[in-house]
């Protein structure tokens, strides 16, 4: 099938210069307007996604072809936007920057590609003129089957340094210059050791907001962006690939997910998964709530940042006795990342401090203090056991991004998968599979492989029927 979708990805010459705030700012003023705006984020990113979905009032899907087969990237593409107007797509990195330096995989040019999408280009100008318009001569001649149709500058030093900019890329067989947004005081988010503060703890207020996008009506031609969105060509799907439905009869399962500040970082696509399944989600906050919600069959604890917040996290104990008592009598987890930390004995901040959590799993979770203690990439991983969510010897693909380690790797016997790099070397066991519970610092998005969902639903199915 396809359909007419007006869409625009908004691409970077590198990382840092503006893709999420245009982007993010861009979303915000369309909706203004009374467009529905649908966001996507190229890449495994949470953060970003964050604030582009709080711009859109909508969930922003990842499009990532390492974590899921193109057919299944435009199924979401496609069932995201079905009543939607406009999408706007942010690119990561730079736009030709992925997996491999020899060609586009995992880039936001290889989605503008999959997806027939035209391109914007933003860049850095702070202290440059004419040298803009080689630049943007370098990104179009160096894949020119892309459709760039237009740039932005970003960190424009005023009206005088806007119309060089302007001129120069007039002068070249180049593209419209569509805005000089300004240099900012500071900027309008601040950051932390994964990168941006996530909106639901640094969401922008009210005021800032409408300075931002006073200053984007002052510097940005948006009735040209909205036109060059409108030339995207129709767009083909396969919208009901990796579908799966409840089958009839069956009653829905309540399952619990864990949405705080402590804990935030969930795929929606992994979402819509686990509701087709015939999952009820039904959010808590391991910080504020004191029980389990009534009637939950299984438990999701998704990533996030518990070591920001293992104090208050502690404090629950209440919560945390009654969560290792239904994890000891079998209540099917699923805990990624910082789930799996809340899962630990302990987690020891960077500053030394050690907080007890569950205790379901007998290691401590240790924060780094440098980048050195980052572990960050894309992983395979094999299934070394039946587990909650894979047979054995199953192989699936995710994403690692953490600053913590545990004080000891798993046993053997209870390792959960078979780690490696995506070439297939550096190989070490990983997380920790046991009945019902699997728990890892490996992040899964359930469209590489939709059966997970199935399966965790049916193990929430089996386990509240047990007497």
């Amino acid at each position: 099938m396809s359909v007419d979708l007006p869409r625009l990805l908004i691409a970077g010459t590198a990382s840092g210069v503006g893709k999420t705030l245009i982007s993010y700012l861009l979303i915000a003023e369309l909706r203004a307007r009374g467009w529905r705006v649908q966001p996507f984020k190229v890449g495994p990113d949470y953060l970003d996604a964050s604030h582009l979905s709080q711009a859109a009032g909508r969930p922003c899907y990842n499009l990532d072809t390492w974590l899921m087969p193109p057919a299944r990237l435009e199924a979401i593409v496609a069932s995201a936007c079905r009543d939607a107007d406009l999408a706007i797509i942010e690119g990561m990195m730079g736009l030709y920057d992925g997996r491999e330096a020899h060609s586009d995989a995992g880039s936001a040019a290889e989605i503008a590609r999959l997806l027939q999408t035209p391109i914007i280009l933003v860049l850095d100008a702070w202290a440059q003129a004419r040298s803009a318009a080689a630049v943007v001569l370098g990104f179009q001649q160096f894949a020119p089957q892309l459709a760039l149709v237009g740039v932005i500058a970003n960190r424009v030093a005023g009206p005088g340094h806007a119309r060089l900019l302007r001129e120069a890329l007039a002068s070249s067989p180049g593209l419209p210059l569509l805005a000089a947004f300004p240099a900012l005081d500071e900027a309008p988010w601040p950051e932390r050791h994964l990168g941006l503060l996530p909106a639901n703890e640094q969401a922008l207020s009210g005021e800032r907001l409408n300075a931002l996008l006073a200053l984007l009506r002052q510097s940005c031609d948006v009735e040209q962006v909205l036109t060059l969105a409108r030339q995207a060509p129709p767009l083909a799907t396969s919208e009901a690939e990796a579908e799966i439905v409840t089958a009839p009869g069956e009653e829905r399962v309540r399952l619990a997910l864990a949405y705080d500040e402590a804990f935030s970082f969930y795929y929606p696509d992994t979402l819509d998964l686990l509701r087709q399944a015939g999952a009820e989600l039904v959010p808590f906050s391991p910080l504020r709530d004191h029980q389990l919600p009534a009637g939950c069959s299984a438990l999701y604890l998704g990533g996030g940042f518990p070591e920001e917040h293992a104090a208050s996290l502690a404090a629950n104990e209440r919560l945390r006795r009654q969560l290792a008592e239904l994890l000891a009598a079998g209540l099917p987890c699923y805990a990624e990342c910082g789930g799996l930390m809340y899962l630990c004995h302990h987690i020891r901040t960077a500053s030394g401090e050690s907080y007890p959590m569950l205790g379901v799993i007998e290691r401590e979770s240790i924060l780094g203090g440098s980048y050195t203690d980052l572990r960050i990439g894309y992983r395979l991983a094999r299934a070394q056991h039946e587990s909650l969510l894979l047979p054995p010897g199953v192989q699936v693909r995710g994403h690692e991004f953490h600053y913590s380690r545990l004080d000891a790797g798993p046993d053997p016997a209870e390792a959960a998968y078979m780690l490696s790099s995506p070439d297939g070397q550096h190989q070490q066991p990983e997380g920790f599979a046991r009945g019902n519970l699997l728990a890892s610092y490996l992040h899964l998005s359930f469209s590489g492989y939709p059966e997970a969902a199935r399966r965790f639903v049916g193990a929430a199915r089996r386990w509240r029927q047990v007497p």
